[in-house]
């Protein structure tokens, strides 16, 4: 269970917090700036809006995963060329000297991308990763004369051990700008000046000395103790934004969660209302139960609606869920744009992420379990 007390103790919150994952997630709009830097100083004003490729494959893996399902997303139905994720480790056969190949690696180390990114330069295809300095991902890069952008030098509000759910915004930025370059979507420098904004306005609003029932982040935290989260985005930026909360609910607060898109997962949804993990509605017994002699009662479901749409499949299930019990958190944002949208959603349930870790006595920055599972698979 968690500890509201704790919630609303900055000293103890940064106590359970070694490695600083709430400084790093505050430094989300900062990042946003550097990497902007960066990217520009790295050449990606060079990419020729003219030449614009027939295709673009973006490949990455793991948490990387959500830069490409970002960029496939805000680029949408309305880009000029198909932009295609792709997660696996071998190039699709269609893959020529027309088409462009992005891959994303934080460390840029042993990464299914890179024989990906070796096979589109012998193919003749246009080459961007982005990576840490000097990592294998960068040398194949340059080998195959891409365009290579190092993620920049972690700031102070970095956390001792980068990763995707710390550092997404170093990864994300290059491939926007680049892909503002070539007409596929908007997120220029202003843009993206406009959406680091907006990330320091959400880190004010979440940080640890604001008490937990002004505190947005905080208070959806608290909603999500002792659930499991249904996360369910009403369009293409919050279905994007829900498939990361699943993400760092599971990484950082341990919490398994599932993740969908209305109006297509809808049906798969409002069947579990009323199954097992559903709420106890109006079942009387459960008034009447003793926790000492009946144990405790199990996890529930808890709706989590990322909204971005007024559509009406949102209002459906939300009516269904809570004419059969089953608690609903909403979370809805103020963004100007689909990019300042999807940058506040992930903030939000990233930021509740942390906090339901650290009130449960979790510490959101390392989990010896995916430790154990990387040295099983080296």
């Amino acid at each position: 269970m968690i500890d509201e007390a704790l919630l609303d103790d900055p000293a103890g919150l940064e106590a359970g917090d070694p490695l600083g994952v709430l400084r790093a997630l505050a430094g989300a709009g900062a990042q946003v700036r550097r990497a902007t830097d960066h990217a520009l100083e790295s050449g990606i004003a060079r990419l020729d809006p003219s030449d614009r490729p027939r295709a673009v494959l973006v490949a990455a893996r793991g948490g990387s995963e959500v830069v490409a399902d970002a960029v496939t997303a805000l680029a949408g139905a309305a880009s000029p060329v198909p932009v295609i994720a792709r997660t696996g480790d071998v190039l699709p056969g269609w893959v020529g000297p027309l088409d462009m190949v992005v891959s994303v690696s934080l460390s840029g180390s042993h990464s299914p991308a890179i024989p990906v990114v070796a096979e589109a330069g012998r193919r003749g295809a246009r080459v961007l990763t982005v990576s840490r300095e000097g990592s294998a991902l960068a040398r194949v890069s340059q080998q195959v004369r891409g365009l290579h952008v190092e993620t920049p030098s972690p700031g102070r509000d970095a956390v001792a051990v980068p990763t995707t759910r710390t550092a997404l915004w170093s990864l994300l930025t290059p491939v926007l700008l680049a892909f503002d370059r070539l007409g596929l979507l908007s997120a220029g420098p202003s843009e993206l000046a406009a959406l680091a904004d907006a990330l320091d306005e959400e880190a004010r609003e979440d940080r640890p000395s604001s008490e937990t029932f002004v505190n947005p982040a905080k208070a959806l935290a608290v909603e999500l103790d002792g659930s499991v989260p249904v996360v369910l985005g009403d369009g293409p930026v919050s279905a994007v934004a829900a498939r990361r909360a699943a993400t760092v609910l599971a990484r950082s607060a341990r919490v398994p969660a599932l993740a969908g898109t209305l109006p297509d997962d809808a049906g798969d949804v409002v069947a579990t209302f009323g199954g097992p993990f559903a709420s106890d509605g109006g079942d009387v017994s459960s008034v009447f139960r003793d926790p000492f002699l009946d144990g405790p009662g199990g996890p529930k479901l808890r709706l989590m609606l990322l909204r971005e749409l007024e559509a009406p499949a949102s209002s459906a299930v939300v009516d269904i869920a809570e004419r059969a019990g089953v608690r609903v958190s909403q979370v809805s944002v103020k963004g100007e744009s689909p990019l300042e949208r999807l940058g506040l959603l992930i903030a939000r349930t990233d930021f509740a992420a942390t906090y339901l870790a650290l009130g449960s006595g979790t510490d959101p920055g390392s989990s010896p379990h995916v430790a154990d599972l990387r040295d099983a698979l080296r």
